[in-house]
Protein backbone atom coordinates (compact mmCIF):
# COMPACT_ATOMS: atom_id res chain seq x y z
CA UNK A 1 0.00 0.00 0.00
CA UNK A 2 1.68 3.19 -1.01
CA UNK A 3 1.23 6.29 1.70
CA UNK A 4 0.87 10.19 0.87
CA UNK A 5 1.12 12.27 3.64
CA UNK A 6 -0.38 15.09 3.12
CA UNK A 7 0.98 17.57 6.47
CA UNK A 8 2.40 20.16 4.87
CA UNK A 9 0.98 19.90 1.55
CA UNK A 10 -1.83 21.72 0.29
CA UNK A 11 -4.87 20.44 -1.52
CA UNK A 12 -3.82 20.90 -5.11
CA UNK A 13 -0.22 18.98 -4.19
CA UNK A 14 -1.75 16.49 -2.41
CA UNK A 15 -4.64 15.39 -5.23
CA UNK A 16 -2.23 15.50 -7.59
CA UNK A 17 -0.04 12.94 -5.75
CA UNK A 18 -2.91 10.47 -5.42
CA UNK A 19 -3.84 10.49 -9.18
CA UNK A 20 -0.22 10.32 -9.65
CA UNK A 21 0.29 7.11 -8.25
CA UNK A 22 -3.30 5.69 -8.85
CA UNK A 23 -2.58 2.46 -10.36
CA UNK A 24 -5.06 -0.65 -8.82
CA UNK A 25 -3.49 -0.53 -5.60
CA UNK A 26 -4.78 0.73 -2.46
CA UNK A 27 -3.49 4.47 -1.63
CA UNK A 28 -3.28 5.55 2.48
CA UNK A 29 -3.77 9.65 3.14
CA UNK A 30 -2.25 10.37 6.46
CA UNK A 31 -2.34 14.10 8.16
CA UNK A 32 -5.17 15.39 5.83
CA UNK A 33 -7.82 16.91 8.64
CA UNK A 34 -6.78 20.43 6.86
CA UNK A 35 -7.95 19.90 3.50
CA UNK A 36 -10.97 20.72 1.87
CA UNK A 37 -12.42 18.69 -1.36
CA UNK A 38 -9.90 15.61 -0.54
CA UNK A 39 -9.62 13.02 -3.45
CA UNK A 40 -12.25 14.93 -4.96
CA UNK A 41 -13.66 13.64 -9.08
CA UNK A 42 -12.37 10.56 -8.98
CA UNK A 43 -13.70 7.74 -11.08
CA UNK A 44 -11.70 4.64 -9.70
CA UNK A 45 -9.36 3.43 -6.88
CA UNK A 46 -9.32 2.53 -3.43
CA UNK A 47 -8.11 5.08 -0.62
CA UNK A 48 -8.00 5.03 3.25
CA UNK A 49 -7.90 8.23 5.07
CA UNK A 50 -6.13 7.52 7.94
CA UNK A 51 -7.78 9.60 10.87
CA UNK A 52 -10.43 12.38 10.10
CA UNK A 53 -11.24 14.15 7.01
CA UNK A 54 -11.93 17.92 5.92
CA UNK A 55 -14.48 19.08 4.20
CA UNK A 56 -16.19 18.06 0.57
CA UNK A 57 -14.80 14.96 1.03
CA UNK A 58 -15.04 12.73 -2.39
CA UNK A 59 -17.16 15.46 -3.56
CA UNK A 60 -18.22 14.40 -7.52
CA UNK A 61 -16.88 10.76 -6.61
CA UNK A 62 -17.55 8.59 -9.76
CA UNK A 63 -16.45 5.24 -9.01
CA UNK A 64 -13.75 5.35 -6.10
CA UNK A 65 -13.74 3.56 -2.72
CA UNK A 66 -13.61 5.76 0.25
CA UNK A 67 -12.90 4.99 3.30
CA UNK A 68 -11.88 7.61 6.80
CA UNK A 69 -11.00 5.97 9.78
CA UNK A 70 -12.00 8.56 11.85
CA UNK A 71 -14.41 12.01 11.25
CA UNK A 72 -15.40 14.18 8.44
CA UNK A 73 -16.71 17.41 8.29
CA UNK A 74 -19.05 19.04 6.11
CA UNK A 75 -20.67 17.82 2.68
CA UNK A 76 -19.44 14.67 2.79
CA UNK A 77 -20.05 13.18 -1.31
CA UNK A 78 -21.04 15.88 -1.91
CA UNK A 79 -22.90 15.19 -5.87
CA UNK A 80 -21.63 11.56 -6.42
CA UNK A 81 -22.63 9.92 -8.87
CA UNK A 82 -21.24 6.32 -8.36
CA UNK A 83 -18.64 4.92 -5.49
CA UNK A 84 -18.79 4.19 -2.23
CA UNK A 85 -17.43 6.40 0.77
CA UNK A 86 -17.50 4.80 4.22
CA UNK A 87 -17.11 7.38 7.15
CA UNK A 88 -16.15 4.91 10.45
CA UNK A 89 -16.94 8.04 12.80
CA UNK A 90 -18.93 10.87 12.64
CA UNK A 91 -19.42 13.67 9.83
CA UNK A 92 -20.75 16.57 9.59
CA UNK A 93 -24.00 19.27 8.04
CA UNK A 94 -25.32 18.27 4.63
CA UNK A 95 -23.97 14.28 4.37
CA UNK A 96 -24.40 12.97 1.14
CA UNK A 97 -26.58 16.14 -0.37
CA UNK A 98 -27.59 15.75 -4.62
CA UNK A 99 -25.82 12.53 -5.15
CA UNK A 100 -27.12 10.42 -8.20
CA UNK A 101 -25.57 7.16 -7.23
CA UNK A 102 -23.06 4.87 -5.24
CA UNK A 103 -23.25 4.28 -1.45
CA UNK A 104 -22.72 7.10 1.77
CA UNK A 105 -21.83 5.27 4.75
CA UNK A 106 -21.73 7.12 8.28
CA UNK A 107 -20.87 4.34 11.04
CA UNK A 108 -21.48 6.81 13.47
CA UNK A 109 -23.99 10.09 13.97
CA UNK A 110 -24.06 13.11 10.58
CA UNK A 111 -25.23 16.50 11.09
CA UNK A 112 -28.24 18.60 9.36
CA UNK A 113 -29.10 18.29 6.03
CA UNK A 114 -28.69 14.81 5.47
CA UNK A 115 -29.10 13.47 2.03
CA UNK A 116 -30.33 16.84 0.72
CA UNK A 117 -31.40 16.66 -2.92
CA UNK A 118 -30.90 12.96 -2.33
CA UNK A 119 -31.14 11.80 -6.40
CA UNK A 120 -30.34 7.70 -6.11
CA UNK A 121 -27.72 7.37 -3.68
CA UNK A 122 -28.20 4.75 -0.88
CA UNK A 123 -27.01 6.54 2.25
CA UNK A 124 -26.68 4.79 5.64
CA UNK A 125 -26.49 6.49 8.72
CA UNK A 126 -25.14 4.19 11.88
CA UNK A 127 -26.38 6.45 14.61
CA UNK A 128 -28.11 9.70 15.20
CA UNK A 129 -29.12 12.48 12.24
CA UNK A 130 -29.20 16.06 12.88
CA UNK A 131 -32.71 17.74 11.75
CA UNK A 132 -34.32 18.23 8.15
CA UNK A 133 -32.65 14.98 7.16
CA UNK A 134 -33.77 13.32 3.88
CA UNK A 135 -34.86 16.92 2.49
CA UNK A 136 -36.28 17.51 -1.22
CA UNK A 137 -35.41 13.60 -1.55
CA UNK A 138 -36.03 12.62 -4.67
CA UNK A 139 -34.94 9.00 -5.72
CA UNK A 140 -32.86 5.91 -3.38
CA UNK A 141 -32.88 5.47 0.24
CA UNK A 142 -31.64 7.14 3.47
CA UNK A 143 -31.36 4.55 5.70
CA UNK A 144 -30.76 5.48 9.82
CA UNK A 145 -29.95 2.95 12.48
CA UNK A 146 -30.22 5.94 15.18
CA UNK A 147 -32.56 8.89 15.90
CA UNK A 148 -33.62 11.95 13.66
CA UNK A 149 -33.85 15.34 14.56
CA UNK A 150 -36.74 17.88 13.43
CA UNK A 151 -38.53 17.79 9.80
CA UNK A 152 -37.37 14.75 9.03
CA UNK A 153 -38.06 13.87 5.33
CA UNK A 154 -39.07 17.07 4.78
CA UNK A 155 -41.11 17.98 1.22
CA UNK A 156 -40.41 14.22 0.60
CA UNK A 157 -40.70 14.04 -3.52
CA UNK A 158 -39.60 10.25 -4.03
CA UNK A 159 -37.23 7.82 -2.37
CA UNK A 160 -37.88 5.63 0.24
CA UNK A 161 -36.37 6.18 4.11
CA UNK A 162 -35.55 4.02 6.62
CA UNK A 163 -35.39 4.51 10.50
CA UNK A 164 -34.97 2.54 13.26
CA UNK A 165 -35.14 4.86 15.67
CA UNK A 166 -37.21 7.73 16.76
CA UNK A 167 -38.02 11.26 15.26
CA UNK A 168 -38.64 14.63 16.99
CA UNK A 169 -40.82 15.86 14.06
CA UNK A 170 -41.50 14.51 10.73
CA UNK A 171 -41.82 17.00 7.76
CA UNK A 172 -44.28 17.96 4.96
CA UNK A 173 -45.57 15.69 2.22
CA UNK A 174 -44.41 12.28 4.67
CA UNK A 175 -46.40 9.00 5.44
CA UNK A 176 -45.47 6.40 7.76
CA UNK A 177 -46.18 2.96 5.78
CA UNK A 178 -45.52 -0.81 7.08
CA UNK A 179 -42.31 -2.56 5.93
CA UNK A 180 -42.98 -5.38 2.99
CA UNK A 181 -41.28 -8.07 2.45
CA UNK A 182 -38.78 -6.05 -0.64
CA UNK A 183 -38.29 -3.59 1.86
CA UNK A 184 -36.79 -6.62 4.59
CA UNK A 185 -35.12 -8.01 1.71
CA UNK A 186 -33.16 -4.91 0.36
CA UNK A 187 -32.45 -3.62 3.82
CA UNK A 188 -30.84 -6.76 4.45
CA UNK A 189 -27.31 -6.97 2.05
CA UNK A 190 -26.82 -3.00 4.03
CA UNK A 191 -26.81 -4.18 7.23
CA UNK A 192 -24.99 -7.23 6.54
CA UNK A 193 -22.22 -5.61 4.35
CA UNK A 194 -21.61 -2.83 6.48
CA UNK A 195 -21.64 -4.89 9.62
CA UNK A 196 -24.61 -2.81 11.38
CA UNK A 197 -25.90 -3.84 14.26
CA UNK A 198 -30.15 -4.22 13.39
CA UNK A 199 -32.73 -5.94 12.19
CA UNK A 200 -34.52 -5.29 8.94
CA UNK A 201 -38.06 -5.83 10.72
CA UNK A 202 -37.07 -3.01 13.53
CA UNK A 203 -37.08 -0.37 10.81
CA UNK A 204 -39.71 2.21 10.11
CA UNK A 205 -40.73 3.17 6.54
CA UNK A 206 -41.30 6.66 5.59
CA UNK A 207 -42.42 7.78 1.72
CA UNK A 208 -43.85 10.59 0.12
CA UNK A 209 -47.31 11.01 0.39
CA UNK A 210 -47.80 13.24 -2.38
CA UNK A 211 -45.33 13.36 -5.46
CA UNK A 212 -46.41 16.94 -5.97
CA UNK A 213 -46.34 17.91 -2.55
CA UNK A 214 -45.54 21.81 -3.41
CA UNK A 215 -48.98 21.93 -4.53
CA UNK A 216 -51.20 20.55 -1.69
Amino acid sequence: MKVIDAKNRDLKTTNGLVKKVLDGQPIAIRNARHLHGLVAGLNKGELIVRGSAGDYLGALNSGAKITVTRNAGKYTADNMTSGEVIIEGNAGYGVGQYCYGGVVVVKGDAGDFTATMNKGATIIIGGDVGSDAGTYMLKGDLVVLGNAGRNFANYLIRGTIYIRGQWDSLGHNTRVEPLTDEDITKLHPYIEHYSMDAKPEEFKKIVAASEKPFYN
